[in-house]
């Protein structure tokens, strides 16, 4: 059922994320319109009640609140500033919210672009994966406009559990960053501890129940650490995503003068796992490196 008193919504890019979010914003009882390249993907939704636009500019004159959720910085830039896109349907008011993760400088700037035009945009990347778009479980980092970031926090929280306020325009992208940093150097550790129990004869299930209770303890372990055990590599966050947002970070550093070693070391390391074919698979599939590295193929 449809509540004409709750703000129209917009979402584009309807992939392994984006279906089943833009899914909660229906059943939340937003009237919502979609856009997608591949148009045989919004055809779920509609069934359920969406309409389906025709171009971002499309979705943009019918949203008040427009959610993205892309690849890559430059599908960014193409569903705002390019032909047919956003700002060319934009309406004074609205907002935009982009949940993509892609350059922090690329969001000022499209900020500044929906800022002529009277809207606003928060960037507002997520953590989670699939598994947390499915359950409406997302940990959602948001930069940009404060007043603008409370107008779309009800429908944020239809998405994520914990919604955070990071500060201005391109914060937010800052903060995923960060959290791509801690996943990536973690899901490594992880790698190593299960290569090192078997080569030297430990059970590595065994191995994951006895450090769980402690201090080694970590999201990465108690996930990724079974489904490495299993052989199942499926595309939760896919390594050429990841290695897409390291890449990101390892720009930042340069222009900021950091130095992160064991970021730059994994980032070779999920190099190689694309190298080896294993770029669509998941992010576990970095343990196959280590264990090639190791003899246990």
């Amino acid at each position: 059922m449809t509540h004409t008193s709750r703000p129209a919504v917009g979402f584009i890019g309807l992939g392994i994320m984006g279906r089943p979010m833009a899914g909660h914003i229906l059943k939340g009882g937003h009237p919502l319109t979609v856009y997608n390249r591949t148009r045989s993907k919004t055809a779920e939704l509609q069934a359920l009640g969406a309409a389906v636009a025709d171009s971002p500019a499309g979705v943009a004159a019918r949203s008040e609140i427009l959610i993205i959720m892309v690849s890559d910085t430059q599908d960014v830039e193409q569903v705002v500033a390019g032909p047919q896109g956003v700002l060319e349907g934009i309406r004074p008011g609205s907002v935009v919210v982009d949940m993509s993760t892609i350059a922090p400088g690329t969001e000022r700037a499209l900020d500044e672009a929906l800022r002529a035009r009277g809207a606003f945009l928060i960037d507002a990347p997520v953590s989670g994966g699939d598994v947390g778009a499915r359950d409406a479980s997302l940990a959602i980092m948001a930069g940009g406009d404060r007043k603008a970031f409370e107008l779309v926090r009800p429908v944020l929280a239809l998405l994520g559990r914990t919604i955070t306020y990071c500060g201005p325009s391109g914060s937010g992208q800052l903060a995923k960053l960060c959290n791509q940093i801690l996943v990536s150097v973690t899901l490594l550790g992880v790698s190593e501890a299960l290569v090192f129990a078997r080569k030297c004869g430990l059970d590595p299930s065994v191995m994951i129940e006895a450090v769980s209770g402690g201090a080694a303890q970590s999201w990465q372990l108690t996930n990724l650490g079974p489904r490495i055990i299993k052989r199942d590599f499926a595309p939760g966050f896919m390594v050429d995503l990841v290695q897409k947002d390291l890449r990101l970070v390892l720009e930042s550093c340069a222009s900021a003068d950091v130095s992160l070693p064991a970021t730059g070391l994994v980032h070779q390391l999920f190099g190689s796992a694309r190298a080896h074919g294993s770029g669509r698979e998941g992010t576990p599939s970095l343990a196959k490196v280590l264990e090639r590295l190791s003899g246990l193929e």
